[in-house]
């Protein structure tokens, strides 16, 4: 009798303890589940804090130009879609030239750019050479130096070689790896490349340039399109580089063409000039979209996380 009633006694504390363990998973599920609403409640607002800019920019290329800057709501009372038709042909020199020329340096510049960082970044990272530490740290200082620093001394040298209201200023010296970031981010990646497929190539026979051309580049597209979207973005919205070097209007970039819709003694086109800068977001969109998923693997395996 006393047996049966102690193991009644521990079946009930059993049951009771299974009860108050599920009562607690289910608070600690419920926890959870509130903590991940919150998250993306903050994510969800903080995304639309984020876009809003680009909202306001879409909106204001539809508006009137009186309800651009007169009117808080994001919605156009009267849509405006011949902002962007007269946009295109507003300035003396239609919009397509613009969009050609920034499509010239911007290609030009991002072959340039991943043709020699790449082949700077397998330097420094596969090939045992003298003085690679101390190169490599010299070229990481050059990332401190301001652009502003070293603009005058460029330009007196490409003016002495009359590359002045050309693309050569704009687009040889990323053939020539200028860009130290694009340098550091493949050495990153490439670093993490096994040493094992060098090795390998190399009993088979192969060159130093054949292992950089079969091997490293194959495996490095992640990296190749993280440096192509940065590279993209930055050249086609640049607007230092090209109002130094070029000077014919017929040459411009789109950039310098959005300038010229701001006139400090006339009238500016403002809603015109919302319309072209939503267009010339497209390019860049485009690009990363199509090329989303390897930039993010990119990023998230060169060490840039």
């Amino acid at each position: 009798m006393t047996t049966t009633a102690t193991d009644l006694d521990r079946a009930i504390e059993a049951d009771e303890a299974a009860r108050v363990a599920h009562e607690l998973r289910l608070k600690r599920d419920r926890r959870e589940r509130n903590g991940r609403y919150l998250k993306h409640l903050f994510l969800m607002l903080f995304s639309v804090v984020m876009l809003y800019p680009l909202f306001w920019l879409t909106a204001s290329s539809l508006k009137p130009e009186n309800e651009i800057f007169g009117s808080l709501s994001l919605w156009p009372s009267n849509f405006q879609f011949d902002n962007y038709t007269k946009g295109w042909f507003a300035l003396p020199v239609p919009f397509t030239t613009f969009y050609i020329n920034s499509t010239i340096v911007t290609v030009l510049s991002v072959i340039g750019n991943l043709i020699s960082c790449s082949f700077a970044a397998y330097a420094f990272a596969r090939l045992q050479f003298t003085g690679r530490s101390f190169f490599f740290a010299l070229m990481m200082m050059t990332l401190m130096i301001p652009y502003h620093v070293v603009l005058i001394p460029q330009y007196v040298m490409f003016l002495n070689l009359g590359w002045v209201d050309t693309y050569l200023p704009l687009v040889v010296p990323r053939f020539l790896a200028a860009d130290g970031f694009f340098i550091f981010l493949m050495v990153q990646f490439f670093r993490q490349l096994p040493r094992e497929l060098d090795e390998a190539a190399m009993i088979d026979g192969c060159s130093p340039f054949k292992i950089y051309w079969a091997i490293i580049l194959p495996l490095s597209l992640p990296a190749m399109a993280t440096a192509a979207i940065f590279s993209l973005i930055w050249v086609w919205e640049d607007f230092l580089a090209p109002l130094i070097y070029l000077n014919d209007i017929k040459s411009y970039t789109v950039p310098l063409a959005l300038r010229l819709f701001l006139d400090q003694e006339g009238q500016s086109l403002y809603g015109q000039m919302f319309a072209m800068s939503v267009l010339s977001l497209v390019p860049v969109l485009i690009f990363f979209v199509a090329f989303q998923k390897l930039i993010v693997r990119g990023i998230a395996t060169s060490g840039m996380k």
